[in-house]
């Protein structure tokens, strides 16, 4: 049984950096590279749907300087990477609320967008200022009555199918308030491995530790 769609809580950025004696950015970027690698590592390996907390809701209470240098990363990194991940055959896309996001990276957000719109090969879902609960409460809003199905129509992107594996690095057992709809029956795996340091030996792990599994689905 082999994982297609599979999402990640990239953690450990910080304490890669404080543990080396470098800035907090610093880490942020070495995830970034390690995105890279691993968007890589996922379409050698089939999968189909990547789903990646780049940025939560909460993640604005952080310090005024390491928010302000994480916006001009991200739209950095869409303008530099996202014609090399359409040569690679990935689609993109933003999942969460785009209030607070500044003018520049909502426009780049948009134009990454649609210059992979008509890529087949994978899905890159990115959950930027995102929150399970947020995502929860806005589509309650929009839901006018009916079934799950009708549910999940509100959603931020309905057509995102639900995780059959949930990967967390750097040691912690939660799931800090990401996809909490659609992880219900999600394969949790943790790795104690710092986000920046995760590499594809621990990608491969974690797939294999998903084939070992018998999925049940509330079933005996």
């Amino acid at each position: 049984m082999a994982a297609r769609r599979v999402a990640i809580i990239m953690d450990g950025n910080a304490r890669w950096a404080r543990s080396r004696g470098l800035p907090v950015l610093a880490g942020h970027r070495e995830g970034a590279r390690t995105l890279r690698r691993t968007v890589e590592n996922a379409v050698r390996a089939e999968i189909e749907e990547l789903t990646v907390y780049a940025f939560s809701t909460e993640n604005w209470t952080r310090p005024s300087t390491e928010v302000r240098g994480l916006m001009r990363m991200f739209a950095e990194l869409i303008e530099s990477e996202t014609r090399e991940l359409s040569r690679q055959g990935v689609r993109m896309r933003f999942v969460g609320r785009r209030e607070g996001v500044s003018a520049r990276l909502d426009e780049r957000m948009d134009w990454a967008e649609a210059e992979t719109r008509d890529n087949e090969r994978m899905t890159l879902f990115v959950a930027f200022n995102y929150g399970g609960r947020a995502e929860i409460l806005d589509a309650a809003r929009r839901f006018a009555g009916g079934d799950e199905e009708d549910f999940r129509r509100c959603l931020y992107v309905p057509d995102m199918g639900d995780p059959e594996l949930l990967i967390r690095t750097s040691g912690e057992h939660r799931l800090s308030n990401f996809l909490l709809w659609q992880s219900a029956y999600s394969e949790l795996v943790f790795s104690e491995r710092l986000w920046p340091d995760f590499g594809q030996e621990d990608l491969d792990a974690a797939l294999a530790e998903y084939a070992s599994r018998e999925r049940r689905f509330g079933r005996r």
